[in-house]
Protein backbone atom coordinates (compact mmCIF):
# COMPACT_ATOMS: atom_id res chain seq x y z
CA UNK A 1 0.00 0.00 0.00
CA UNK A 2 1.77 3.33 -1.26
CA UNK A 3 0.41 6.64 -2.61
CA UNK A 4 0.64 7.03 -6.07
CA UNK A 5 3.78 8.16 -7.80
CA UNK A 6 3.97 11.61 -9.79
CA UNK A 7 2.43 12.24 -12.06
CA UNK A 8 0.20 9.06 -11.73
CA UNK A 9 -3.67 9.40 -10.93
CA UNK A 10 -4.31 7.59 -7.70
CA UNK A 11 -6.20 4.62 -8.04
CA UNK A 12 -9.74 4.98 -6.45
CA UNK A 13 -9.24 2.07 -3.66
CA UNK A 14 -6.53 3.95 -2.24
CA UNK A 15 -3.99 1.28 -3.52
CA UNK A 16 -1.12 1.51 -6.12
CA UNK A 17 -2.49 -1.13 -8.86
CA UNK A 18 1.25 -0.67 -10.49
CA UNK A 19 2.45 -2.58 -6.58
CA UNK A 20 1.89 -6.32 -6.54
CA UNK A 21 4.84 -7.15 -4.87
CA UNK A 22 4.59 -4.23 -1.80
CA UNK A 23 1.06 -6.26 -1.52
CA UNK A 24 2.21 -9.40 -1.36
CA UNK A 25 5.30 -8.51 0.79
CA UNK A 26 2.68 -6.82 3.23
CA UNK A 27 0.56 -9.79 2.91
CA UNK A 28 3.36 -12.35 3.86
CA UNK A 29 4.30 -9.76 6.82
CA UNK A 30 0.87 -10.33 7.99
CA UNK A 31 0.32 -13.74 7.28
CA UNK A 32 3.60 -14.52 9.64
CA UNK A 33 2.78 -12.27 12.92
CA UNK A 34 -0.75 -13.78 12.88
CA UNK A 35 0.92 -17.21 12.96
CA UNK A 36 3.73 -16.29 15.34
CA UNK A 37 1.05 -14.59 17.80
CA UNK A 38 -0.73 -17.74 17.83
CA UNK A 39 -3.68 -17.90 15.23
CA UNK A 40 -6.69 -15.52 14.20
CA UNK A 41 -8.47 -17.01 17.33
CA UNK A 42 -6.00 -16.47 19.94
CA UNK A 43 -5.50 -12.81 18.57
CA UNK A 44 -8.91 -11.91 18.18
CA UNK A 45 -9.61 -12.78 21.75
CA UNK A 46 -6.79 -10.71 22.92
CA UNK A 47 -8.06 -7.72 20.16
CA UNK A 48 -11.76 -8.38 21.87
CA UNK A 49 -10.17 -7.92 25.63
CA UNK A 50 -8.92 -4.98 24.62
CA UNK A 51 -11.85 -3.39 22.63
CA UNK A 52 -13.94 -4.54 25.70
CA UNK A 53 -11.61 -2.35 28.14
CA UNK A 54 -11.25 0.66 26.18
CA UNK A 55 -14.29 0.95 24.46
CA UNK A 56 -16.82 -0.67 26.32
CA UNK A 57 -19.82 0.56 24.50
CA UNK A 58 -18.48 -0.67 21.37
CA UNK A 59 -18.37 -4.56 22.18
CA UNK A 60 -21.94 -3.90 23.91
CA UNK A 61 -23.52 -3.08 20.43
CA UNK A 62 -22.34 -6.01 18.38
CA UNK A 63 -24.65 -9.07 18.87
CA UNK A 64 -24.08 -12.24 20.40
CA UNK A 65 -21.54 -13.45 23.34
CA UNK A 66 -18.12 -13.21 23.61
CA UNK A 67 -17.40 -16.43 22.16
CA UNK A 68 -19.21 -15.08 19.17
CA UNK A 69 -17.85 -11.94 18.61
CA UNK A 70 -14.18 -13.19 19.20
CA UNK A 71 -15.00 -15.99 16.48
CA UNK A 72 -16.19 -13.01 14.15
CA UNK A 73 -13.37 -10.92 14.86
CA UNK A 74 -10.63 -14.06 14.17
CA UNK A 75 -12.43 -14.92 10.73
CA UNK A 76 -11.94 -11.65 9.37
CA UNK A 77 -8.65 -11.53 9.91
CA UNK A 78 -8.07 -14.48 8.55
CA UNK A 79 -10.49 -12.99 5.52
CA UNK A 80 -8.11 -9.79 5.70
CA UNK A 81 -5.13 -11.10 5.40
CA UNK A 82 -6.07 -13.63 2.54
CA UNK A 83 -7.87 -11.00 0.10
CA UNK A 84 -4.79 -8.20 0.97
CA UNK A 85 -3.81 -9.06 -2.69
CA UNK A 86 -7.14 -8.23 -4.21
CA UNK A 87 -8.05 -4.85 -3.10
CA UNK A 88 -11.25 -5.00 -5.22
CA UNK A 89 -12.81 -7.66 -2.48
CA UNK A 90 -11.00 -5.89 0.07
CA UNK A 91 -12.46 -2.33 -0.36
CA UNK A 92 -16.25 -3.82 -1.12
CA UNK A 93 -15.79 -6.05 1.92
CA UNK A 94 -14.42 -2.85 4.13
CA UNK A 95 -17.28 -0.94 2.73
CA UNK A 96 -19.69 -3.57 3.76
CA UNK A 97 -18.25 -4.05 7.15
CA UNK A 98 -18.65 -0.29 7.94
CA UNK A 99 -22.25 -0.54 6.94
CA UNK A 100 -22.99 -3.50 9.38
CA UNK A 101 -21.07 -1.82 11.92
CA UNK A 102 -23.09 1.32 11.14
CA UNK A 103 -26.69 -0.67 11.84
CA UNK A 104 -25.36 -1.88 14.76
CA UNK A 105 -25.07 1.59 16.21
CA UNK A 106 -21.33 1.26 15.87
CA UNK A 107 -19.53 4.47 13.54
CA UNK A 108 -16.86 3.49 11.25
CA UNK A 109 -15.21 6.62 11.99
CA UNK A 110 -14.94 6.04 15.62
CA UNK A 111 -13.34 2.96 15.08
CA UNK A 112 -10.09 4.28 13.94
CA UNK A 113 -7.96 3.60 17.24
CA UNK A 114 -8.36 -0.10 16.85
CA UNK A 115 -5.41 -0.31 14.58
CA UNK A 116 -3.15 0.28 17.99
CA UNK A 117 -5.14 -2.24 19.67
CA UNK A 118 -4.98 -4.89 17.06
CA UNK A 119 -0.72 -4.33 16.58
CA UNK A 120 -1.10 -4.64 20.61
CA UNK A 121 -2.90 -8.14 20.85
CA UNK A 122 -0.38 -9.24 17.82
CA UNK A 123 2.69 -8.31 19.32
CA UNK A 124 1.78 -9.47 23.18
CA UNK A 125 1.01 -12.76 21.54
CA UNK A 126 4.40 -13.35 20.10
CA UNK A 127 7.48 -14.69 21.41
CA UNK A 128 10.05 -12.90 22.59
CA UNK A 129 12.06 -11.75 19.82
CA UNK A 130 10.30 -12.70 17.38
CA UNK A 131 8.12 -9.49 17.11
CA UNK A 132 9.53 -6.91 14.63
CA UNK A 133 9.21 -3.42 13.98
CA UNK A 134 7.96 -4.16 10.38
CA UNK A 135 5.21 -5.98 11.30
CA UNK A 136 3.60 -3.40 13.34
CA UNK A 137 3.79 -0.88 10.64
CA UNK A 138 2.35 -3.67 8.00
CA UNK A 139 -0.58 -3.51 10.46
CA UNK A 140 -1.35 -0.37 11.19
CA UNK A 141 -0.95 0.38 7.48
CA UNK A 142 -3.65 -2.28 6.80
CA UNK A 143 -5.97 -1.04 8.97
CA UNK A 144 -5.74 2.36 7.67
CA UNK A 145 -7.05 1.78 4.82
CA UNK A 146 -10.16 -0.43 5.90
CA UNK A 147 -10.87 2.43 8.08
CA UNK A 148 -10.86 4.66 5.04
CA UNK A 149 -12.59 1.97 3.37
CA UNK A 150 -15.35 1.31 5.55
CA UNK A 151 -16.40 4.49 5.58
CA UNK A 152 -17.49 4.52 1.75
CA UNK A 153 -20.63 3.43 1.66
CA UNK A 154 -23.54 3.86 -1.31
CA UNK A 155 -26.02 5.67 1.02
CA UNK A 156 -28.57 5.21 -1.56
CA UNK A 157 -28.29 1.19 -1.36
CA UNK A 158 -30.25 -0.27 1.68
CA UNK A 159 -28.04 -2.23 4.18
CA UNK A 160 -28.18 -6.21 3.80
CA UNK A 161 -26.04 -9.18 4.57
CA UNK A 162 -24.87 -12.40 3.17
CA UNK A 163 -26.11 -15.44 5.09
CA UNK A 164 -24.98 -19.24 4.63
CA UNK A 165 -26.98 -21.69 5.56
CA UNK A 166 -25.75 -23.75 8.74
CA UNK A 167 -28.71 -26.28 8.94
CA UNK A 168 -31.83 -27.14 7.26
CA UNK A 169 -34.43 -29.38 8.70
CA UNK A 170 -37.84 -30.24 7.21
CA UNK A 171 -39.69 -30.15 10.60
CA UNK A 172 -43.09 -30.89 7.93
CA UNK A 173 -43.68 -32.09 3.96
CA UNK A 174 -44.28 -28.65 3.54
CA UNK A 175 -42.26 -26.61 6.60
CA UNK A 176 -38.27 -26.34 7.13
CA UNK A 177 -36.45 -24.66 10.01
CA UNK A 178 -33.41 -23.41 8.75
CA UNK A 179 -30.67 -21.49 10.44
CA UNK A 180 -27.89 -18.56 8.96
CA UNK A 181 -25.25 -17.29 9.53
CA UNK A 182 -24.73 -14.22 8.32
CA UNK A 183 -20.73 -13.33 7.25
CA UNK A 184 -21.21 -9.76 9.14
CA UNK A 185 -22.27 -8.75 12.28
CA UNK A 186 -26.28 -8.32 12.56
CA UNK A 187 -28.45 -6.31 14.40
CA UNK A 188 -31.85 -7.27 15.33
CA UNK A 189 -33.73 -7.79 18.43
CA UNK A 190 -36.69 -10.85 18.96
CA UNK A 191 -39.41 -10.43 17.82
CA UNK A 192 -38.43 -8.90 14.85
CA UNK A 193 -38.69 -10.20 11.00
CA UNK A 194 -36.40 -9.57 8.03
CA UNK A 195 -37.08 -10.16 4.14
CA UNK A 196 -35.00 -12.61 2.74
CA UNK A 197 -33.90 -13.19 -1.11
CA UNK A 198 -32.78 -16.28 -2.51
CA UNK A 199 -30.29 -16.44 -5.58
CA UNK A 200 -32.95 -18.09 -7.72
CA UNK A 201 -35.01 -14.98 -7.70
CA UNK A 202 -33.07 -12.52 -7.08
CA UNK A 203 -34.99 -9.07 -6.44
CA UNK A 204 -37.60 -10.81 -5.12
CA UNK A 205 -37.68 -10.26 -1.04
CA UNK A 206 -40.22 -11.90 1.34
CA UNK A 207 -40.11 -11.21 4.85
CA UNK A 208 -39.93 -13.89 7.59
CA UNK A 209 -39.49 -13.77 11.02
CA UNK A 210 -36.02 -14.17 13.08
CA UNK A 211 -36.32 -16.88 15.56
CA UNK A 212 -32.76 -16.33 16.86
CA UNK A 213 -30.80 -15.40 20.02
CA UNK A 214 -29.09 -12.38 19.32
CA UNK A 215 -27.75 -12.06 22.76
CA UNK A 216 -25.77 -15.60 22.31
CA UNK A 217 -24.94 -16.41 19.18
CA UNK A 218 -25.02 -15.10 15.39
CA UNK A 219 -27.57 -17.48 13.84
CA UNK A 220 -30.70 -16.26 12.39
CA UNK A 221 -33.29 -19.02 12.71
CA UNK A 222 -36.41 -19.07 10.20
CA UNK A 223 -40.00 -20.81 10.19
CA UNK A 224 -40.67 -21.02 6.78
CA UNK A 225 -43.97 -22.59 5.34
CA UNK A 226 -44.41 -23.35 1.94
CA UNK A 227 -47.59 -23.47 -0.18
CA UNK A 228 -45.92 -24.22 -3.68
CA UNK A 229 -42.36 -25.52 -4.40
CA UNK A 230 -42.01 -22.01 -6.21
CA UNK A 231 -41.27 -18.63 -5.05
CA UNK A 232 -39.24 -17.34 -1.89
CA UNK A 233 -40.72 -19.97 0.88
CA UNK A 234 -40.86 -22.98 -1.57
CA UNK A 235 -37.04 -22.90 -2.65
CA UNK A 236 -35.61 -21.68 1.38
CA UNK A 237 -38.07 -25.24 2.17
CA UNK A 238 -37.63 -27.73 -0.71
CA UNK A 239 -34.58 -26.28 -2.81
CA UNK A 240 -32.35 -24.88 0.14
CA UNK A 241 -29.11 -26.87 1.29
CA UNK A 242 -26.63 -26.31 3.74
CA UNK A 243 -23.94 -24.25 2.25
CA UNK A 244 -26.20 -21.89 0.45
CA UNK A 245 -26.15 -18.18 0.61
CA UNK A 246 -28.97 -15.53 0.95
CA UNK A 247 -29.01 -11.96 1.62
CA UNK A 248 -30.96 -11.02 4.55
CA UNK A 249 -32.23 -7.46 4.95
CA UNK A 250 -32.24 -5.00 8.03
CA UNK A 251 -34.32 -6.06 10.57
CA UNK A 252 -38.07 -4.20 11.28
CA UNK A 253 -40.72 -4.34 13.33
CA UNK A 254 -41.78 -3.28 16.66
CA UNK A 255 -42.86 -6.53 18.43
CA UNK A 256 -40.35 -6.24 21.30
CA UNK A 257 -40.40 -6.81 25.21
CA UNK A 258 -41.32 -3.96 27.00
CA UNK A 259 -38.10 -2.54 28.67
CA UNK A 260 -39.63 -2.22 32.03
CA UNK A 261 -40.47 -5.17 34.87
CA UNK A 262 -43.74 -4.28 35.06
CA UNK A 263 -47.00 -6.01 33.29
CA UNK A 264 -46.22 -10.06 32.73
CA UNK A 265 -46.72 -11.20 29.31
CA UNK A 266 -49.60 -13.16 27.45
CA UNK A 267 -48.67 -14.31 23.53
CA UNK A 268 -50.61 -15.90 21.40
CA UNK A 269 -49.39 -17.49 18.55
CA UNK A 270 -50.98 -19.38 15.18
CA UNK A 271 -48.72 -21.83 12.54
CA UNK A 272 -45.57 -20.22 12.40
CA UNK A 273 -46.16 -17.03 13.84
CA UNK A 274 -44.73 -19.37 16.75
CA UNK A 275 -41.37 -18.01 15.54
CA UNK A 276 -40.82 -14.72 16.86
CA UNK A 277 -42.23 -15.53 20.63
CA UNK A 278 -40.15 -18.26 20.35
CA UNK A 279 -37.55 -15.30 20.24
CA UNK A 280 -39.40 -13.33 22.89
CA UNK A 281 -39.60 -16.61 25.07
CA UNK A 282 -35.03 -17.27 24.63
CA UNK A 283 -34.70 -13.44 25.22
CA UNK A 284 -36.76 -13.92 28.77
CA UNK A 285 -34.45 -16.98 29.33
CA UNK A 286 -30.94 -15.88 28.56
CA UNK A 287 -32.01 -12.65 30.76
CA UNK A 288 -33.28 -13.99 33.75
CA UNK A 289 -36.22 -11.59 33.44
CA UNK A 290 -38.25 -12.41 36.34
CA UNK A 291 -41.87 -11.85 34.41
CA UNK A 292 -44.31 -14.59 34.27
CA UNK A 293 -45.03 -15.33 30.42
CA UNK A 294 -47.79 -17.84 29.06
CA UNK A 295 -47.49 -18.61 25.25
CA UNK A 296 -50.07 -20.36 23.57
CA UNK A 297 -49.60 -22.13 20.57
CA UNK A 298 -52.81 -22.67 18.30
CA UNK A 299 -52.80 -25.60 15.79
CA UNK A 300 -54.92 -28.11 13.74
CA UNK A 301 -53.65 -31.02 14.64
CA UNK A 302 -50.46 -32.67 16.58
CA UNK A 303 -48.05 -32.64 13.15
CA UNK A 304 -47.98 -28.48 13.47
CA UNK A 305 -46.26 -28.97 16.99
CA UNK A 306 -43.09 -28.85 14.82
CA UNK A 307 -40.96 -27.02 17.20
CA UNK A 308 -43.05 -28.13 20.87
CA UNK A 309 -39.97 -29.82 22.20
CA UNK A 310 -37.02 -26.71 21.77
CA UNK A 311 -39.85 -24.01 22.87
CA UNK A 312 -40.87 -26.06 25.84
CA UNK A 313 -37.03 -26.39 26.57
CA UNK A 314 -36.56 -22.79 26.31
CA UNK A 315 -39.53 -22.05 28.71
CA UNK A 316 -38.09 -24.71 31.24
CA UNK A 317 -34.75 -22.23 31.41
CA UNK A 318 -36.87 -19.01 31.83
CA UNK A 319 -37.62 -18.09 35.17
CA UNK A 320 -41.59 -18.15 34.70
CA UNK A 321 -42.43 -19.50 31.16
CA UNK A 322 -45.59 -21.78 30.33
CA UNK A 323 -46.15 -23.48 27.01
CA UNK A 324 -49.83 -23.92 26.18
CA UNK A 325 -50.48 -26.18 23.18
CA UNK A 326 -54.08 -26.23 22.14
CA UNK A 327 -54.91 -28.29 19.29
CA UNK A 328 -58.30 -27.42 16.88
CA UNK A 329 -58.78 -30.80 14.61
CA UNK A 330 -58.46 -34.62 15.84
CA UNK A 331 -57.01 -36.32 18.84
CA UNK A 332 -55.05 -33.37 21.22
CA UNK A 333 -52.99 -35.88 22.97
CA UNK A 334 -51.62 -34.52 26.32
CA UNK A 335 -52.67 -31.13 25.55
CA UNK A 336 -56.01 -28.66 25.63
CA UNK A 337 -58.35 -28.97 22.88
CA UNK A 338 -60.37 -26.61 21.19
CA UNK A 339 -59.78 -22.42 19.58
CA UNK A 340 -56.42 -20.95 20.95
CA UNK A 341 -59.00 -18.06 21.99
CA UNK A 342 -61.22 -20.45 24.07
CA UNK A 343 -58.15 -21.77 25.69
CA UNK A 344 -56.73 -18.50 26.20
CA UNK A 345 -60.52 -17.12 28.01
CA UNK A 346 -60.17 -20.15 29.97
CA UNK A 347 -56.70 -19.61 31.58
CA UNK A 348 -57.23 -16.71 33.47
CA UNK A 349 -57.74 -13.34 33.09
CA UNK A 350 -55.50 -10.86 31.11
CA UNK A 351 -56.55 -7.53 31.18
CA UNK A 352 -53.74 -6.35 32.97
CA UNK A 353 -50.95 -8.21 30.94
CA UNK A 354 -49.12 -7.09 27.88
CA UNK A 355 -50.05 -9.24 24.87
CA UNK A 356 -48.16 -10.27 21.84
CA UNK A 357 -49.56 -12.02 18.69
CA UNK A 358 -48.47 -13.48 15.58
CA UNK A 359 -49.90 -15.62 12.93
CA UNK A 360 -51.72 -15.61 9.96
CA UNK A 361 -53.89 -12.77 9.12
CA UNK A 362 -57.33 -13.93 10.30
CA UNK A 363 -55.88 -15.51 12.92
CA UNK A 364 -54.76 -12.16 14.02
CA UNK A 365 -57.86 -10.52 13.49
CA UNK A 366 -60.18 -12.99 15.20
CA UNK A 367 -57.68 -12.87 18.28
CA UNK A 368 -57.91 -9.61 18.74
CA UNK A 369 -61.48 -9.16 18.52
CA UNK A 370 -61.59 -12.00 21.48
CA UNK A 371 -58.90 -10.13 23.72
CA UNK A 372 -61.02 -7.06 23.46
CA UNK A 373 -64.24 -9.03 24.79
CA UNK A 374 -62.02 -10.33 27.56
CA UNK A 375 -61.21 -6.62 28.33
CA UNK A 376 -58.06 -5.72 27.07
CA UNK A 377 -57.02 -2.99 26.02
CA UNK A 378 -56.25 -2.27 22.40
CA UNK A 379 -52.81 -0.49 23.25
CA UNK A 380 -51.95 -3.88 25.60
CA UNK A 381 -52.22 -6.03 22.02
CA UNK A 382 -49.04 -6.27 20.27
CA UNK A 383 -48.33 -7.50 16.41
CA UNK A 384 -46.65 -6.65 13.09
CA UNK A 385 -49.25 -5.84 10.25
CA UNK A 386 -49.60 -8.73 7.95
CA UNK A 387 -48.70 -8.42 4.21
Amino acid sequence: MTAAAPGRAPAVDGMDPADDALLRQTQGLLRESLDFAGGGTAVAGRLRLALHTARPEVVAALPGDAATQTAKLAAGLVWLVDHLDQPPLLVGGSARLGAALAACGVPPRGLQFVGAALAEALRAGSPAGEWRQEFELAWRSTWQHVYEWMQVTDQDEPVSWTAVVVSHELRRPDLAVIRLRPYLPMPFRPGQYARIEVNRLPGIWRPYSLAGAPRRDDLVELHVRAKTETGVSGTLVHHTVVGDEVRIGRAEGEMGLPEGPGRNLLMIAGDTGVAPLKALLTELADTGDGRSAVLFWGVRDLAELYDIDEIAEIARLAKRATVVPVVSEGDPGPYASGLVTDAVAAYGEWSRHEVYLAGPPLMLAATSAALHLLGVHPERIHHDAPE
